[in-house]
């Protein structure tokens, strides 16, 4: 693949450095410019061009899939729909992704809505980054909705990372739990200047032990602003654990606000939130080993983050 401005944030986005090996899709500036399925996973485009329906065949072990979003024409507004169909007894990991470089005035923005259904015994590793650059003054903006489905048994691990660069983001992740199915959810987020983030997690645990952990790690730089909410809903014999750990720095500003509700005598429910600037003896550490404090807070928040 050549060395352009799109290539550089597949890699960003995805770590696709050149076209993966199995199924993929590579999405540019709203339309797919490559797709290939495999033996175990068929890729079906939607007729409207807006999305792809996503079939992996029961018992597939040790897939791989790709589906990066790239946009580097300012002013577009893509909204795209996603399906995956996960068969029983799957494992499979999937790297989705989106990058937005704006060098233009006008706001580009991308909205996806991608709904798993995940059948009996699978077991699916999902991975999102988000990341936008560009020297011009329109926004970049990102909205994705995530809708999942668990059957028995199954597990699902999300793992969501913003960390430089969108303007404006407002993700939404709902789902539903079945008997001993697990749902687990991890966002690493950062933000500076003017940014906004919004965090929407729902989680339904329906079925008699099932599990959700909903964990958000965040830092606000500059004037940027998070909300973080976190619902979750004990229908059943469950356990669910809800966790905001967020450092403010300069005039940064974070909001968590948890819900919790027991629909059932055996539902145990956790919900935590620690918000707070960086700790001074932290900076004095990493000074006394020669790092300026600049280099000393960019130090902590790497290691924060686990970046």
């Amino acid at each position: 693949m050549k060395n352009t401005t799109v290539d550089k944030i597949l890699d960003i986005v995805s770590g696709i450095k050149e076209l993966p090996k199995g199924a993929f899709n590579i999405r540019v500036n709203g339309k797919s410019v490559k797709r290939s399925s495999s033996e175990n996973v068929e890729i079906i485009p939607r007729p409207a061009g807006d999305g792809m329906d996503i079939h992996i065949a029961p018992g597939t072990k040790n897939e791989m899939v790709h589906i990066p979003v790239v946009m580097d024409a300012s002013g577009m507004n893509d909204l795209v729909y996603n399906n995956f169909y996960i068969g029983e007894g799957a494992e499979v990991n999937i790297v989705a992704g989106c990058g937005i470089h704006n060098d233009g005035d006008h706001l580009t923005q991308h909205d996806g809505i991608h709904t798993f259904y995940v059948g009996k015994g699978a077991k699916v590793k999902y991975t999102e980054k988000h990341y936008g650059e560009g020297g011009g003054t329109g926004s970049k903006v990102l909205n994705p909705v995530t809708e999942v489905h668990l059957e028995a048994d199954s597990v699902l691990e999300i793992e969501t990372v913003q960390i430089e660069g969108v303007d404006k983001t407002d993700r939404t992740t709902r789902g539903d739990v079945k008997e001993n199915a697990k749902l687990l959810i991890k966002e690493k987020l950062l933000t500076n200047g003017e940014q906004e983030a919004i965090t929407r997690f729902s989680v339904d645990l329906d079925g008699e032990n099932s599990s959700t952990t909903v964990s958000s790690r965040s830092v606000a730089k500059g004037q940027s602003k998070q909300y973080f909410y976190s619902v979750l809903n004990g229908n059943n014999k469950c356990a669910g654990h809800s966790e905001c750990d967020a450092i403010i720095m300069d005039q940064g500003f974070v909001k968590a606000v948890p819900d919790v509700t027991a629909n059932h005598v055996e539902a145990s429910l956790i919900h935590e939130a620690a918000i707070g600037k960086i700790a001074g003896d932290q900076i004095i550490k990493l000074e006394t080993l020669g790092l300026t404090e600049a280099e000393a807070e960019e130090r902590i928040v790497a290691g924060f983050l686990g970046i």
